[in-house]
């Protein structure tokens, strides 16, 4: 057959069977093989290369990893040495994970309505827990075995006393306030120890040396209020007492909970509790539960009872807040924690009900550490120059405590032995002369510059037996040394004839009535006190002066001028001018017409410091006893004090002017030949305070004589001849040999 194009017939095969390619005999008989391998090149076959760039990727993966932990520190050692843990654990992990990604969840979950349709199943949740505690576990185990025991103890074990140094850098005193002494436990009454435990770890003997409770609460308190205080172990304690700083933070608190369970099992119970009864604060600068007992009981610890045990016990959930002789609420928190800790020994069994009976009473401590007092009068000068060095520096009680400070104050030793030397001679003659008036008498006294610094004071006559610092009491009232600060707000303010029209100016010349009994007025009239009365003004013997100028009047001390022009001035404008000058608000009297007459009580300090302002021409300088602070020779940052303005400078300038009139009329033989000397006396209505303040040299000081019982009230008694006489007035007496100028 054919179409007509000349082929050649087709054979059998094609025409009955399909055209197909002629096919190898090796690749329809046989298996295919593979090709001969290629001969390697030069530079390694493609599998060489290939396992070498896995290699250098490792190589690669190995130094970036080594660069991450150290980067990261502690922790990523930490994380690399779990890493090496787990290793041997990968084939496991590999032959798990087909299992694992079936725990992994569809969501939504098939076969599930509603909201079931989005929580993992009973199988993800066991999971998840599970590994979640692994986890968690290999974390602790390798934390635990990385974490030592540090060989050096923390800052406690180089403790040293605090010295303070004159202005002149020699050393004024030692204190010493860390008062350690160790005690055996021996040595230590059971009742003392158990008080102790019952206090802060009554399962101390039975715990691991951590609380999961405790650290758990700790933890939560951390996260959520912002401290870590609480929730720890007694074995805790003693760690971070002894080995670690006192930082509140989590990972301080971790190392902390380490540290413990492996001191706990290397030290004995007892030691562990010996270690923490004598490495613990409880306050009045004591360290150590013997200290304690003497700083609190005046007796050593072994001759403690059990309610003097618990009160000490109560310490130590924080001194500032439980010593009961700081103020009422110590007390009252105090007496609470004291009565729970002897319940609670009666509940563990460590107290019987017959003997817990028998303590109703709280045992009060002593008022003031008997450690701390040397007797001279130094220990008035440390007490001002370490409360100012805490609050400008920043130090908690428990950080100052430790020691190691050199405090440099601003108190100068000549000045400081003249106004001692001189304020003992006056009370040795009052003594002689009416030694029942002389019995209760005080002399408060201060020398402030200028700039602020303090140079000297007198507070007492023994530290040990008056904690009452005479030269920082505000007690008794200023009286008539206050008019300076009414003189200056008059001329730095104006004064107001008008309730509410424009103020009128005063000057040094402005004339006012000095007569004797004189009513106060205001622009609607007469002053009425409450029991409907005139209120009246008037001078020392009930001299009267006619019209006098405020110069004049200052010059000769006429007090009528000054309470009017208190009024007319306006008594809060008075008063903001007293406290711009250097007065405590908290000091500040009534504002009635007494306020321009002094029924304000400020310390001698504080008096001392406003006559400064005058002197410095009219800027304030907060006054201050530390000007330097160091630890172990490196500086504390110490916030000083800095100069403002309190009142013009031309306002400074007349009330100094005024001053040393008044100095120069009460006193010409002494102020013949001198110059930049004022002063100005003050006298007190009921006559309980005689006052001599003024400036020589740029160092205004501030002389107060007054009678108060200390034994029944702190409420200022006659001086009944005590202070002298106008004319023989042992303030002034004092000022001079303060001064040089006697």
């Amino acid at each position: 057959m054919g179409d007509g194009r000349g082929e050649e017939p087709l054979g059998a095969d094609e025409t009955l069977h399909l055209r197909v390619d002629a096919l190898r005999a090796d690749e329809t008989m046989q298996l295919r093989v593979p090709p001969p391998p290629e001969p390697p090149a030069p530079g390694g076959g493609r599998a060489e290369r290939r396992r070498g760039a896995r290699s250098a990727g490792r190589e690669r993966t190995a130094t970036a990893g080594g660069a991450v932990t150290a980067a990261l520190g502690p922790l990523g050692r930490l994380l690399a040495t779990l890493g090496r843990l787990l290793a041997p654990l990968a084939p496991y992990a590999r032959r798990m994970a087909p299992y694992a990604r079936s725990l992994k969840p569809v969501y939504p979950r098939p076969g599930r309505s509603g909201w079931r349709r989005w929580i993992p199943s009973w199988r993800q949740w066991l999971g998840a827990t599970l590994t979640s505690f692994g986890l968690l576990s290999a974390f602790l185990v390798t934390a635990y075995a990385m974490t030592d025991i540090p060989d050096n103890l923390n800052s406690y074990a180089t403790q040293q006393d605090n010295v303070y140094f004159w202005s002149d850098g020699t050393p004024m005193a030692r204190t010493g306030w860390v008062q350690r002494q160790a005690m055996p436990l021996k040595d230590i009454p059971p009742d003392v120890r158990w008080a102790v435990l019952a206090a802060e770890n009554e399962s101390f003997y039975s715990d691991p040396g951590i609380s999961a409770k405790g650290i758990t609460r700790a933890v939560f308190r951390t996260l959520g209020q912002g401290d870590t205080e609480g929730g720890s172990t007694i074995t805790q304690q003693y760690v971070k007492n002894v080995y670690l700083t006192q930082n509140q933070t989590i990972s301080r608190k971790f190392t902390e909970a380490m540290i413990a369970l492996k001191l706990d099992n290397k030290m004995s119970k007892d030691q562990i509790l010996e270690g923490y009864l004598n490495t613990s604060w409880f306050g009045r600068g004591s360290y150590g539960i013997q200290r304690a007992a003497q700083a609190y009981y005046g007796k050593d610890v072994g001759k403690l009872n059990a309610s003097e045990a618990a009160m000490l016990a109560s310490l130590l959930k924080g001194a500032g807040l439980y010593d009961p002789t700081l103020n009422k609420a110590n007390h009252a928190r105090a007496v609470e924690r004291w009565s729970w800790i002897l319940d609670r020994m009666v509940k563990i069994g460590k107290l019987s009900p017959r003997e817990r009976a028998t303590y109703t009473k709280y045992p009060e401590p002593l008022k003031s550490n008997p450690l701390y007092n040397t007797g001279a009068q130094s220990d008035y000068l440390v007490e001002l120059a370490s409360q100012y060095a805490k609050k400008a520096g920043h130090l908690t009680d428990k950080q100052f405590d430790l020691g190691g400070y050199q405090i440099y104050t601003t108190f100068d030793r000549k000045r400081e032995k003249a106004l001692t030397d001189a304020v003992t001679k006056a009370r040795k003659k009052a003594r002689q002369d009416d030694p029942a008036t002389a019995r209760n008498g005080h002399y408060g006294a201060a020398s402030v510059t200028a700039d602020g610094r303090i140079l000297a004071v007198y507070g007492g006559p023994d530290h040990r037996k008056q904690g009452y610092n005479e030269s920082n009491a505000t007690t008794v009232p200023a009286g008539t040394a206050f008019t300076p600060f009414v003189y200056a707000a008059g001329l730095e303010h104006g004064v107001h004839t008008t309730r509410d029209g424009p103020a009128t100016p005063v000057t040094p010349d402005s004339v006012y009535n000095g007569d004797d009994g004189v009513p106060v007025t205001t622009p609607e009239g007469p002053y009425w006190d409450r029991s409907g009365k005139k209120v009246t003004a008037h001078n020392d013997g009930g001299r009267s002066y006619g019209q006098i100028t405020l110069r004049e009047a200052m010059a000769k001390s006429v007090n009528t001028p000054f309470m009017q022009l208190g009024m007319d001035a306006g008594l809060d404008t008075v008063r903001r001018t007293a406290i711009d000058s250097g007065l405590l608000s908290a000091s500040m009297g009534p504002q009635v017409p007494a306020l321009s007459l002094g029924n304000s009580t400020p310390s001698a300090i504080r008096m001392a410091s406003g006559y400064a302002t005058f002197a410095a021409g009219g800027t304030h300088t907060e006054p201050y006893s530390v000007r330097r602070i160091t630890r172990n020779g490196s500086p504390v940052p110490l916030a000083t004090p800095h100069p403002r303005r309190a009142v013009g400078t031309k306002v400074a300038e007349e009330v100094t002017e005024a001053l040393t009139d008044s100095f120069r009329t009460a006193h010409p033989e002494a102020a013949a030949g001198r110059s930049g000397v004022s002063g100005k006396a003050g006298t007190t209505e009921k006559d309980t305070a005689a006052w001599y303040v003024g400036t020589a040299d740029s160092v205004s000081t501030a002389i107060v004589v007054y009678r108060i019982d200390l034994a029944r009230s702190l409420e200022p008694l006659p001086l009944k001849g005590l202070a002298g006489t106008s004319a023989n007035s042992v303030p002034y007496a004092l000022w001079s040999a303060a001064t040089g100028l006697g």
